[in-house]
């Protein structure tokens, strides 16, 4: 056993008590000698910064839809105001025929070419109750063998009443060139079907009035089919059957 004497710390009963030191670093701290990692911009995540707004995508897209929204407006206004025009005037279409058809002139020339000349009688009905039409300047009135102009003319001006019939007389000039074929063509067509088939056509400005408004000029466009018995000189030429149809240009 060891002969060295045991050392104790003595207690000095008039010292005054041990006071508890404070902590380096507080609680919940993570603090250290490095400093505050959280304060650190090595460790700090960038913030992302949010897209700048697209104004301009947004005023075009509000301008289309205003536009759409206007033109859909504007159709409807038109319906509305089409529906009501019909309701009230209960418009029909005006009717045509030809009645009446005189060649007056089918004279062969030097040239070889072939002077015609036609008179015309057309029956124009307008069934309509409280539309009115104004048949302006400027119409032209056309006939046709096949795809050969023979004569034209034109029709007058005249306003045509309500539930109204009007017989118009127009007469019509015209000459054709290097017409040799023609005539032989012409004879050979009478004598295979009994009939020479000639197109009239009428290509006339108007102008509708309802009641009180009278509407801008629009065109009627008037198709006869005839089929004569013969192309005579100073004859009246026997339709043999005829039929019209018509048709509205704006």
């Amino acid at each position: 056993m060891s002969n060295h004497p045991r050392i104790h710390p003595l207690h000095d009963p008039e010292a005054s008590p041990a006071r508890p030191t404070a902590p380096l670093v507080p609680r919940d701290a993570s603090r250290s000698e490095h400093g505050d990692p959280s304060k650190d911009p090595l460790t700090q995540r960038p913030h992302r910064l949010a897209p700048p707004k697209r104004r301009g995508r947004s005023c075009c897209c509000r301008c289309v839809c205003y536009t759409l929204c206007f033109l859909l407006l504007f159709v409807v206004a038109i319906g509305a105001t089409i529906g009501i025009l019909y309701l009230v005037f209960k418009p029909k279409l005006p009717d045509y025929s030809i009645d009446r058809l005189q060649l007056t002139r089918f004279t062969p020339n030097q040239d070889l070419s072939l002077s015609t000349a036609f008179n015309v009688t057309i029956t124009a009905k307008n069934p309509n109750e409280k539309i009115g039409i104004y048949y302006e300047d400027g119409s032209k009135i056309t006939v046709w063998y096949l795809q050969t102009k023979l004569s034209e003319g034109s029709l007058p001006k005249f306003y045509q009443g309500h539930e109204n019939t009007t017989v118009i007389y127009v007469q019509m000039t015209g000459e054709t060139q290097d017409a040799s074929g023609l005539r032989t063509s012409l004879e050979e067509q009478q004598q295979r079907t009994g009939n020479i088939p000639l197109r009239i056509r009428v290509n006339q400005p108007v102008r509708v009035k309802f009641g009180k408004l009278k509407l801008k000029e629009v065109r009627f466009l008037v198709r006869c089919d005839v089929f004569v018995d013969s192309l005579a000189a100073d004859n009246v030429i026997k339709i043999q059957s005829s039929s019209c149809k018509f048709r509205l240009r704006l």
